[in-house]
């Protein structure tokens, strides 16, 4: 299985678990984009230096279908995709919900179209059920994986309306935003 792969890279995990239809599993967590440095003569590692976080991956047997997150910086596009690019395929929808560019945009990456949309406040997951254009309602009584099937069904052959662009041409449109963390006063 696909996510078996992933498992090195899991970091801070909601769930891994199976749908109710044979071959497919799901991931809610975040993953490892740039590990830390070693720390001692065992081998441990420092904590990570970056992280895909609020990560959302579905899997089909040994085939990338959905894979959707927050990345802080364009710049770190580069280590996701030596972990994680030989997956993408013109069947997978890859979804980035990145901080630091100005605009959203549209890439074309392996035959896979990446979407690049700037988000420095909300939750991933519930920025993808609006762009899915999904309603609470339309996960009910679903496990956690089957609402990520759900999400897929719903998103597959949505065209987007942000420009197409290369990722090193949105490297030159980087900007120091920072993701925007509201909490208890």
């Amino acid at each position: 299985m696909l996510l078996d792969r992933y498992a090195p890279y899991f970091f801070n995990s909601n769930f891994r678990e199976a749908g109710s239809d044979a071959g497919w599993e799901g991931y809610r967590g975040e993953l490892i984009v740039i590990e830390g440095e070693v720390a001692d003569d065992q081998g441990r590692r420092k904590p990570p230096v970056a992280l895909f976080k609020q990560a959302t991956v579905l899997a089909q047997g040994d085939e990338l279908k959905l894979i959707s997150g927050s990345l802080e910086e364009l710049q770190h596009w580069p280590h996701f995709m030596e972990k994680f690019g030989v997956d993408l395929t013109p069947a997978t929808i890859a979804v980035m919900f990145t901080v630091n560019i100005p605009k959203s945009f549209v890439s074309t990456i392996n035959g896979c179209t990446v979407v690049f949309i700037s988000l420095t406040e909300g939750l991933c997951w519930n920025e993808l059920i609006d762009l899915a254009a999904l309603e609470k309602g339309d996960f009910k009584g679903q496990g956690p994986t089957d609402k990520i099937v759900t999400v897929f069904n719903a998103l597959k052959g949505n065209k987007y309306k942000y420009p197409e662009m290369s990722v090193e041409e949105a490297l030159k449109t980087t900007n120091n935003a920072k993701r925007e963390v509201h909490g208890a006063v």
